[in-house]
């Protein structure tokens, strides 16, 4: 399950592609302070635009997770989206990839090897998400289904990108939610292992 993704596209690229697809997104808190960031993990505050009751969307800072239910529960980062209607406190979560882990190829190596998965069409995309207001305030969590084939090799579910066509679909809460939420075709999202690092290549004479 995503515990850790990436966000290293700027805030005014994001407002002028939001403009092109013609999604109106207002900035009901002002334009939010989001630095480049290559690891973005439960609790982060980081930007999600959440539906918005006129249409379009706003765009806000919130956090990552919220806590679950009882002292020992973890935090809710990822929630299941089968069987689940979703028609309010929709939200794009904003990235431009996501880490999967695995068992480590080399045993000698501690830690497990770590797979950035990037969309193929564009070099930033949304997830699909929900927020809601818990005792820490508003948080919000990504939706997962089983994996689609680009994922299924690292993990048995996945969250949920969305291609640009879908998001105002995500965010207008009339539309349902199975019309929106399926697993891209296989070969629309990019992956290479991050850690440990590829060996380089020696350069050609």
């Amino acid at each position: 399950m995503c515990n850790d993704y990436r966000l290293e596209v700027d805030i005014a690229s994001v407002m002028e592609d939001f403009e092109d697809l013609k999604i109106k997104v207002d900035l009901p808190e002002g334009t939010p302070n989001v630095a480049a960031r290559e690891d973005i993990k439960i609790t982060d505050i980081a930007p999600i635009v959440r539906g918005a009751a006129g249409g379009g969307g706003e765009l806000v800072n919130r956090r990552w997770s919220w806590p679950g239910y009882g002292t020992k529960s973890k935090p809710v980062y990822n929630f299941r989206a089968e069987g689940r209607t979703f028609d309010y406190n929709r939200c794009l979560i904003l990235a431009d990839g996501f880490y999967e882990f695995t068992d480590p190829e080399d045993p000698k190596q501690k830690r497990l090897d770590k797979w950035l998965f990037t969309m193929r069409d564009h070099r930033w995309f949304c997830i699909a998400g929900i927020w809601r207001e818990n005792p820490v305030g508003e948080a919000f969590t990504m939706l997962t289904l089983d994996a689609g084939e680009d994922v299924a090799p690292y993990h048995h579910r996945q969250i949920i990108p969305l291609p640009r066509d879908r998001w105002a679909a995500w965010l207008d809460p009339t539309v349902p939610a199975d019309d929106v939420l399926v697993a891209l075709p296989k070969g629309s999202l990019d992956v290479r292992r991050v850690f440990p690092q590829a060996p380089a290549q020696p350069a050609l004479l």
